[in-house]
């Protein structure tokens, strides 16, 4: 395996629609289909929104909630436009807010998981260090300091981050 330089990119989502926006170009990457994202940012920062508008670009339907007691939830996609016709997108999102020991990841069975074709979308990464495999994409989300309007609190600081090849190819598709 070739190492690959990371790659960095900084913007800002001033609303929701922004971040459904950027949703929905990672979605038409086909690299997005096999990688591994993992979302960072404080409680509220808005990882699940990020999550819950790429799986609809994605062709996701039904309720999309948080993993946050479950520790993951599975999705399947039969309309992806990704996947050739008659194969569906298998999807996990993951939650590792509750771990207190990474080697909660073995005994959870996750390995088999994230051997699995499919998307990884990975909230807290850092409860679970040392045991997942190499992140394709790093997404950080903050909320916009400079923003003391409770009508507009949704603005967002991002940075993305791109670990490997695939990561490249995503950021390059959101940027």
């Amino acid at each position: 395996m070739v190492a690959t330089a990371p790659a960095t990119w900084q913007g800002r989502w001033a609303h929701e629609a922004d971040t459904q926006a950027f949703a929905q170009r990672l979605a038409l990457c086909p690299a997005v289909a096999h990688a591994t994202i993992a979302l960072h940012g404080d409680l509220g920062a808005g990882k699940t929104t990020f999550v819950r508008h790429l799986l609809r670009a994605l062709g996701v339907s039904g309720r999309i909630k948080s993993p946050t007691y479950a520790v993951v939830e599975p999705h399947t996609s039969v309309d992806c436009p990704l996947m050739p016709a008659g194969e569906s997108l298998s999807i996990w999102h993951f939650d590792f807010y509750r771990f207190s020991d990474p080697r909660e990841w073995e005994e959870a069975g996750f390995r088999e998981l994230f051997a699995s074709a499919g998307l990884k979308l990975v909230e807290w990464p850092e409860r679970a260090a040392g045991f997942l495999p190499p992140i394709d994409l790093d997404l950080h989300i903050d909320p916009d300091p400079m923003i003391n309007d409770p009508e507009h609190d949704d603005a967002r600081l991002v940075r993305a981050v791109a670990r490997t090849p695939a990561g490249h190819l995503l950021l390059e598709a959101v940027t």
